[in-house]
């Protein structure tokens, strides 16, 4: 049918995420989407699904190292989904509020089935209730029953779930035991959409291997991940993570990051936005803990870590008062309505006074505290004297026991074993005829352990006191498991909130550090940056030169698009009229590549936080498509130009008027002239579609493109800007970038900075009629590139001239230069033997033998007396 759907889940924060049934395309670039940015651990497929889908994500799981398996249709059958989502707890239980207490007088035998199912309801609600309830409720998370496929993804998933839960617990709960926190739309019309290969080659995210060759481990390299990531908790350092792979769509929610991030940029809240981040340090993954304590299996750093959490929220609610101008922004509101400090107050008490950290600390288990539970500090007391008491029974046994057979005893305690007398073994015992046992004892092991009458009263009477002390205190841990879990909701919400905050303080830290300036985002389709920079290039070099660009989306052939911005400070002219293609041109090695990778950038990082430029008036990119890096793998079935013939098949198929699309020197993996061929039919293209072309931004050294007319800088509306370079003499002076001589004694200089000639100001330069052509740089200067980069001189002078000839199509002066004097001659006359012989008029006819014999002499240029010799 064309279409799919699907759904995952993600452990951190219990949810599962689902992709409500939409249209896939034939190449599966939704798909490759999908897999890209959740990147599963294990994938599950039906059986049925399209082989050539089952091969692509059989092969995407093979390369990321996940588990792929392949499941029977029946697991994918909607009725089983939502057979399985209805059972979910989630959904079907109603707040414990709402159900009636069960009747804890009356608790004898029920009489009949009508009595059993009454108390059936009482204890556990009504099944009917519960499953109408449930699918109720379902609709509040997703339309599922409009789904069929995302319907039966969830079934499959809840399946693998429950399996894997049957596997660490020995009895498990089935659906209604998953920890389930929320069922969670994926729209992607909602958010950017950034495909694997752009990912990459913008540097988003980076993984580095792990030094050791034993470890598998890898860690975060130098991305704009890693730069901005500073996040002191697991759901911040997932959700900054989820916002750059998915920056937002919606101009509200990225309005109100931004407004948070202005707040805690003030000078005077960076302090308290310190103290705030620091404390968010002592909540840790408390979802997780929550879901420990609902099956039970909580240990000590988990009820640890919930203390830390009530207290550390409180000392965040107290901060918050001390935030300047921060009434009206979203995130304070958030966390105020949030954060419940007197609940959660009540929870650390709770815990505080139930369980004693020392002792727990000591025997590496949750102990109770004292003065909690009567019967526990009983058992507890009886066992802190238990020495006291074995050893008078000791002596009470001693004197029954003759002093040949043993010359001192003990009696012991043993968990589980109970109370022993314990006498020395004897060598005679070790070799004769073994252990002679007393009347009345019992043999127990080779260590001359007997159980006797006095041991076991002990046992009658004591009882196994370890045990049954470690029970009472699971009993009680249990009950204060059952008094917190009520809280878990606002707990959990809270969490959800402070990742939130953990993210926009990261942001914050990154705009103090890096001097990022706040985007002004609008709905136009725009991009219009000031002095911008690349994020991570200028954390590696000492002096990073900035640049501007403006570009319009939905300006192509056609389609002029004239902008008008209020504010006077981005836009130099209340009217101006723009481009959606932008080509860039200049040496190699100046800088254009970083330029197009910056602008990117810069409007992934607009959409959730501040940017690296003076200024930026951006509007909203939905797709980013890239052409920059060729990622090469012996799994894959293609040459490199295969690989950039997808990636810009991928942007023409997807793109539209707001996406964003970056083509760096496409079109040199083949020869120059198809190379250039495809270059220029694909900006024709875009610029084909009018008011639905995308932003574009290219690069390119096919300079015959703009000299021979295939791409008129004065017809087509494209702006051309360049990369400045500065070429001088070593005894002084400058050279200009258009000559061509020698370039012995001569140095390249890069601005790294775009403008419309040599010696321009650092500006960019809107192309409009007749200039456009003074945007463009028609040099490459390769052979000046190659010189300063190492390359011999003899070798740069020689490729020069090489290049000067083919320019003015004089090929043959290379074929020349081999041929010795003699040898030229010798060419010279057959060329004049061959010119002679085409000259000759074959339908003259000659009058005889005689005639013809002599005009062939003449062709050949030989006497005729010799040619009859």
């Amino acid at each position: 049918s064309g279409r799919i759907g699907c759904a995952y889940y993600n452990p951190v924060n219990s949810l599962i995420y689902v992709l409500e049934d939409t249209q896939e395309s034939a190449r599966f670039d939704l798909t490759k989407t999908i897999l890209n940015q959740v990147s599963p651990d294990v994938f599950l497929v039906s059986s049925k699904a399209d082989d050539r889908f089952i091969d692509l994500c059989s092969d995407s799981m093979a390369a990321s190292g996940g588990f792929f398996r392949i499941r029977p249709q029946k697991d994918f059958r909607p009725e089983r989904g939502r057979n399985n989502v209805l059972s979910l707890g989630l959904l079907s239980d109603l707040p414990e509020e709402t159900l009636d207490p069960p009747d804890l007088d009356n608790l004898a035998e029920p009489k009949n089935a009508y009595e059993f199912m009454q108390r059936r309801r009482n204890t556990e609600g009504n099944p009917t209730l519960k499953r109408w309830n449930a699918s109720v409720r379902m609709c509040n998370f997703a339309t599922l029953d409009m789904s069929p496929f995302a319907l039966g993804s969830i079934g499959a998933l809840l399946d693998y779930l429950i399996r894997e839960q049957a596997l660490g617990d020995l009895e498990p709960e089935g659906v209604r035991g998953l920890d389930v926190r929320g069922i969670v739309n994926l729209a992607l019309d909602k958010a950017m959409q950034i495909n694997a290969d752009a990912l990459s080659s913008l540097q988003v995210f980076e993984s580095e291997s792990h030094a050791s060759i034993h470890s598998t481990k890898t860690k975060e390299g130098l991305s704009l991940f890693g730069t901005l990531d500073t996040t002191r908790t697991t759901l911040g350092r997932g959700l900054l993570r989820t916002w750059l792979l998915r920056p937002s769509l919606s101009l509200e929610v990225i309005n109100a990051r931004h407004d948070a991030v202005e707040c805690f940029t003030r000078p005077e809240n960076i302090d308290i936005a310190n103290v705030m981040h620091s404390q968010l340090r002592g909540i840790n993954n408390v979802p997780r803990v929550l879901a420990a304590l609902r099956v039970g299996k909580a240990r000590l750093v988990d009820w640890q870590g919930l203390v830390k959490f009530t207290f550390h929220t409180a000392m965040l609610r107290d901060k918050l008062g001390e935030l300047s101008m921060a009434r009206d922004v979203d995130i304070v509101k958030k966390l105020i309505a949030t954060l419940d400090i007197a609940a959660f107050r009540e929870v650390g008490t709770l815990i505080n006074e139930t369980i004693d950290w020392e002792e727990s600390t000591l025997l590496q288990r949750v102990c109770v505290r004292p003065h909690i539970d009567e019967e526990l500090d009983n058992r507890k007391h009886m066992y802190d004297g238990v020495d006291a008491v074995l050893s008078k029974v000791a002596e009470g046994i001693s004197p029954t026991v003759p002093q040949d057979y043993a010359t001192s005893l003990n009696v012991v305690y043993f968990p589980q074993l109970g109370f022993l007398v314990c006498i020395p073994m004897l060598e005679e015992w070790r070799s004769g005829d073994g252990i002679e046992v007393l009347d009345g004892w019992t043999f127990q092991c080779d260590v001359s352990v007997s159980y006797a009458d006095h041991s076991q009263d002990l046992d009658k009477h004591l009882g196994d006191l370890y045990p049954s002390i470690i029970d009472r205190e699971l009993e009680i841990i249990h009950e204060l498991a059952e008094s917190v879990l009520p809280f878990a909701e606002a707990i959990s919400g809270a969490c959800d909130i402070c990742a939130e905050l953990d993210c926009l303080l990261c942001f914050g830290e990154a705009a103090n550090l890096y001097n990022y300036r706040r985007p002004q985002m609008s709905k136009g389709n725009v991009i219009n940056i000031k002095q911008g920079r690349h994020p991570l290039q200028e954390q590696t070099v000492d002096t990073f030169v900035p640049n501007d660009i403006l570009i319009f989306g939905g300006a192509g052939a056609g389609s002029y698009q004239a902008v008008h911005d209020e504010d006077d400070h981005l836009m130099d002219e209340g009217n101006m009229l723009g481009n959606s293609v932008l080509i860039c041109t200049g040496a190699n090695a100046c800088g254009k590549s970083v330029y197009l990778k910056q602008t990117a950038l810069i409007q992934i990082m607009a959409q959730p936080s501040f940017v690296p430029a003076e200024s930026a008036s951006l509007g909203i990119v939905d797709k980013i498509f890239t052409r920059i890096q060729t990622r090469e793998s012996v799994s894959k079935v293609q040459s490199a130009f295969m690989i950039d013939l997808n990636q810009v098949s991928l942007a023409l198929r997807n793109a539209t008027a707001r996406s964003l699309i970056l083509l760096d020197e496409f079109g040199k993996g083949t020869a120059a002239t198809d190379g250039a061929g495809l270059f220029a039919g694909v900006v024709k293209h875009l610029l084909a579609r009018g008011s639905e072309c995308p932003k574009v931004i290219a690069t390119t050294h096919f300079h015959e493109l703009f000299s021979t007319g295939l791409l008129e800088p004065q017809k087509l509306p494209i702006t051309f800007v360049h990369m400045e370079v500065i070429f001088a003499k070593r005894s002084g002076g400058t050279i200009d970038e258009s000559s061509s001589g020698a370039i012995n004694g001569e140095s390249i200089t890069y601005l790294y900075r775009s403008g419309q000639s040599p010696g321009a100001r650092a500006t960019l330069w809107l192309i409009v009629g007749d200039r456009a052509v003074n945007g463009l740089s028609l040099e490459s200067h390769a052979a000046r590139c190659a010189q300063l980069f190492g390359i011999p001189s003899h070798i740069v002078q020689r490729a020069q001239y090489v290049t000067e000839l083919l320019s003015v199509n004089e090929l043959p002066k290379l074929l020349d230069e081999a041929i010795s004097e003699e040898e030229q001659l010798e060419m010279n006359l057959a060329s004049a033997v061959c010119q002679r012989f085409l000259e000759w008029d074959f339908r003259l006819q000659e009058a005889s033998l005689g005639e013809v014999k002599a005009r062939l002499a003449q062709v050949l240029g030989r006497d005729m007396d010799r040619s009859d010799e």
